[in-house]
């Protein structure tokens, strides 16, 4: 077979592709054809685009499979349509416009990243820390909890389908974020009651959303630090997207503390992008751990079997790791 270029330039210029949709996210594309489908002057008005660019880029979204196009006329195709328009529930754009108002600045700085081992993020040069910054700023912090609902709620789907929640009664979601988990577990289960366990600002934002979802009868927010305070005592808890911010030590003190405020019986279940155990199939879990080092100052991603050892360090009887969506899993361990 010859080889050839093809795949080599489409990785090193796949950033063309992922700036047009990041753009297309902020300026409102998929949310204003949701309304209606719609020609190129229309859009180009409506989406306050120069005559130069706006073909142009319509067609790419066309070329790229995020648009269709019946003659003149531009419509969403299904996956946009239901996922990029923000009046949708099913909106998982917020992580995508964190990406473009924050991440892709960043991630230039990968190099630098790789050569040093430090963050590239609000935090380089000794700033505040992610989280810090975020949680200072109302509409920021909104956003991200958006964003965490964008990429939790595939996950949340088959974490509420896939585990036998008929054997428990009671949950918590360790660092809830906006509450995609607890709504989601709530609504397919109407036996089980849960807390979003979360810093005190997420508060209204996490009482908002659940209350929208119609479960606040079943859900409560408790305010609190997962490393320093008192845990609640529940059937499950559910770490998601959690473990990968914290270094090796942090890692394994969480999984310890949620051990403890497990009863005999209880069960964790920790769900991440996590790499396969060869480390050669799962190139966004692979991808997120290079996110960790631009975001944070020890935090990276892992192998279900690493998981697994940290959870019997603990002292979790028995562990398994299930597929999730995407590239999600989850390891379960059992007490």
């Amino acid at each position: 077979m010859n080889a050839t270029p093809e795949h080599i330039m489409q990785v090193g210029f796949g950033f063309w592709a992922s700036k047009t949709l990041l753009s297309a996210v902020e300026l409102g594309v998929f949310s204003t054809l949701a309304n209606a489908p719609a020609d190129l002057p229309t859009l180009q008005g409506k989406l306050g685009l120069h005559p130069r660019a706006a073909r142009d880029f319509l067609d790419t979204l066309v070329a790229l499979k995020l648009l269709e196009r019946d003659g003149s006329v531009y419509r969403n195709t299904p996956e946009t349509d239901l996922f990029l328009d923000r009046a949708k529930p099913s909106y998982i754009g917020g992580l995508l416009e964190m990406a473009n108002a924050r991440l892709y600045g960043f991630w230039g700085s990968l190099t630098e990243a790789l050569r040093t081992g430090e963050l590239q993020n609000e935090g380089k040069g000794g700033g505040e820390n992610l989280f810090a910054a975020l949680y200072a700023d109302p509409e920021r912090l909104r956003g991200f909890l958006r964003a965490m609902s964008g990429v939790s709620a595939g996950a949340a789907q088959a974490i509420a389908a896939g585990f036998p929640w008929k054997d428990y009664t009671t949950f918590m979601d360790l660092g809830s974020a906006q509450g995609m988990v607890p709504a989601t577990l709530a609504a397919a289960h109407p036996h089980l009651t849960g807390i979003g366990f979360d810093l005190p600002p997420v508060k209204p934002v996490f009482e908002e959303f659940i209350a929208q979802r119609g479960v606040q009868d079943r859900v409560r927010f408790q305010a609190g630090n997962f490393f320093e305070d008192p845990l609640p005592n529940v059937d499950v808890i559910v770490m998601g997207h959690i473990l990968h911010d914290w270094d090796l030590a942090e890692k394994k003190a969480l999984l310890r503390r949620v051990f403890d405020a497990l009863p005999k019986g209880g069960v964790v279940i920790a769900y991440d992008a996590i790499i396969d155990d060869d480390r050669r199939n799962n190139a966004f879990g692979l991808l997120m751990s290079l996110n960790m080092l631009i975001e944070t100052s020890g935090g990276f991603d892992y192998t279900g079997a690493d998981c697994q050892g940290w959870m019997r360090e603990a002292g979790f009887a028995k562990t398994r790791v299930e597929p999730l969506v995407g590239p999600d899993s989850m390891v379960i361990g059992f007490k």
